[in-house]
């Protein structure tokens, strides 16, 4: 007898002894556990090829899955887990709005692992980034209703003002019925069991569509009508479920509502009876392979038997449990199913610690990448930096190319005007020789006050070609006349033009032209508007190139040669720095008088 009596003991112990009287609580509503089971199979798979892809967004969406699953179950630490997750990957992804949804069903599983201080702040989380006001202010009261859990009149303020705005969606009815069940709770708190029931009885009306949900919400009916003693009414609505379940072969529902009667039963004083519906509990559980449900049974047989000191029933009992194990094992789905999950739920582990590898690795090359393309970048920079050192280098360097070339033109002008003062002189010619000496001044100062200037207004070099006209003629004023003409279009006020670029071919029409002629000639020079552009025309009759050439000595033809390449490599200075499109042309007359035709082209270009 005592060794049946150790046996019985440790046998018992194995089990967590189970508490057959009714609750003032109400368990959260879930679905049954074969369909979550499928549910959660089918959200592990998703996941694992999503890991497999690496596409971030449907991990989080296959997290919440899982989520749901294990919620459905009734499994809250793992629902809790993969919601963190998906979580942490919406909050990565900026989506706010799938954020919110989350946050907001993680702080409800946490509520129903009695983590208040965690559902709280995500509950705050949820209405901080909720997108409509409704949803945020559903979420504050809800942070205000777990704040306030030593005061069920607040709750019940709180979660009556949830009922309120839930109400007016429609495609909330299961939030609705989540409330009317807080709602309940917290009647309970309050020792309002007819309140408590008749939102129960809401709850039911807003689940009409999910059996399973019904199903729950009428046993926790029956377990307030039990703790207020009504035990007729709690027996009937657990019959009720009862037969309704044998109707359909729902075995699982079944069994729970032949444990629930039973712990009616007990509560109401018959044991009898209670005994009665474990034992149909057990062999219906153990004929269908439930283990879990074969335990819950077991362990109040057991808990009976011990306490009214039927040893022998508890041992007939023990071996119906230990014969069969085997076979129940066997026949237990669901164990199945958890050792699956647990394979799949390894290689989701790998999964993810290959996605965080990727992750660092992707971390790392992306920081590479960075370095390398700033690092291009400066070197770009730089490359930029020298180019344009360079570039302007070159610029000034055409600019000071101009302007030597421009220069170049004056040491001649200058010896040409020093011989004609001496000849002056040496001709004992004082006064012509102090008016040259005066006009000669005067130009100088012009061209000296120019001198670092590539463009002038026409009107200053019209001026300037004036005042050597003028000094050229005191020399030759038997062998030449000069007119200007200048276009009424052209403003000389305004209208620039290249400095110095003219005066040279006016000195070769003058030197190497009409000085060699018999009679007096003419220097005829004009300035057109033609189409936006600006003609200059050089035009005199005096010998022509061709015998000017004939009679030139060595130096002469090299100053000549020299003067023509000037203005070209002028010409060409000046297109590369302004971006101009100056032409250049000499030609010589052919038909009836003698002489030569230079004609210089720019754009009008005016002051600013």
């Amino acid at each position: 007898m005592r060794l049946n009596r150790m046996i019985l003991y440790v046998f018992c112990m194995l089990f967590v002894s189970y508490d057959v009287s009714a609750q003032d609580t109400i368990v959260p509503v879930y679905k049954n556990k074969k369909a979550a089971s499928s549910k959660i199979s089918k959200a592990a798979d998703d996941l694992k090829e999503s890991l497999d892809s690496n596409d971030e967004s449907k991990i989080a969406g296959n997290y919440e899955k899982l989520a749901t699953g294990f919620t459905d179950k009734g499994d809250f630490a793992k629902a809790e887990e993969y919601l963190k997750k998906a979580l942490a990957l919406y909050t990565k992804l900026n989506k706010t709005k799938d954020k919110a949804r989350v946050s907001r069903n993680l702080a409800k599983v946490q509520e129903s692992q009695n983590k208040v201080g965690e559902a709280i702040k995500n509950y705050e989380m949820a209405g901080s980034v909720a997108e409509e006001k409704k949803d945020a202010q559903l979420n504050a009261n809800d942070v205000g209703r777990l704040k306030n859990s030593n005061s069920p009149a607040v709750q019940a303020a709180y979660s009556r003002k949830n009922i309120d705005i839930l109400e007016k969606e429609s495609d909330k009815k299961e939030e609705v019925a989540d409330a009317y069940v807080q709602q309940a709770t917290v009647d309970l708190k309050l020792k309002d069991k007819g309140s408590a029931i008749e939102n129960l009885e809401k709850a039911i009306s807003y689940s009409a569509d999910k059996p399973e949900e019904v199903v729950k919400l009428k046993n926790a009916i029956a377990k307030v009508y039990a703790s207020d003693k009504q035990f007729d009414k709690a027996i009937s609505i657990n019959q009720k479920l009862l037969d309704e379940a044998v109707v359909h072969n729902d075995y699982d529902n079944q069994i729970k509502q032949l444990q629930s009667l039973s712990g009616i039963y007990f509560k109401n004083k018959e044991p009898e009876k209670a005994v009665n519906s474990l034992q149909k509990a057990y062999r219906l559980a153990s004929q269908m392979g439930k283990t879990d449900e074969v335990k819950s049974s077991l362990k109040q047989l057991l808990q009976y038997y011990k306490a009214n000191g039927n040893d022998k029933e508890s041992m007939v009992l023990y071996e119906d449990f230990l014969q069969n194990f085997d076979q129940l094992i066997r026949k237990d789905s669901s164990l199945i199913d958890e050792k699956t999950f647990q394979i799949t739920e390894e290689k989701i582990r790998q999964l993810e610690k290959e996605k965080a590898l990727k992750d660092e690795l992707i971390s790392k090359k992306n920081t590479f990448n960075y370095v390398l393309l700033g690092s291009i970048a400066l070197l770009l920079l730089l490359f930029g930096f020298i180019i344009k050192a360079l570039y302007s280098i070159k610029i000034k360097n055409k600019e000071i190319a101009l302007q030597s070339l421009r220069r170049e033109m004056n040491p001649h002008f200058i010896f040409n005007s020093l011989n004609s003062v001496n000849q002056f002189i040496s001709q004992n010619k004082e006064l012509e020789a102090n008016k040259y000496l005066t006009s000669y001044s005067h130009l100088m100062r012009n061209m000296m006050e120019n001198s670092n200037k590539d463009f002038i207004s026409l009107g200053n070099e019209i001026e300037q070609l004036k005042k050597y006209l003028d000094l050229e003629h005191l020399r030759f004023q038997d062998k030449f006349e000069y007119k200007i003409v200048v276009d009424d279009a052209l403003d000389t006020e305004t209208v620039l033009v290249p400095n110095m670029l003219i005066q040279p071919h006016l000195e070769n029409a003058i030197w190497h032209g009409l000085r060699y002629r018999e009679t007096k000639g003419l220097l005829l020079l004009k300035f057109e508007l033609n189409r936006d552009k600006v003609s200059v025309i050089v035009d005199d009759n005096g010998i022509g190139l061709t015998q000017s050439a004939a009679l030139k000595t060595r130096n002469q033809k090299v100053h000549q040669s020299r003067g023509v390449t000037n203005t070209k490599e002028r010409i060409n200075l000046l297109n590369e720095l302004y971006k101009s499109d100056i032409s250049f042309s000499i030609t010589e007359k052919n038909s009836g008088d003698s002489g030569t035709i230079v004609e210089i082209i720019f754009p009008k270009s005016e002051k600013a």
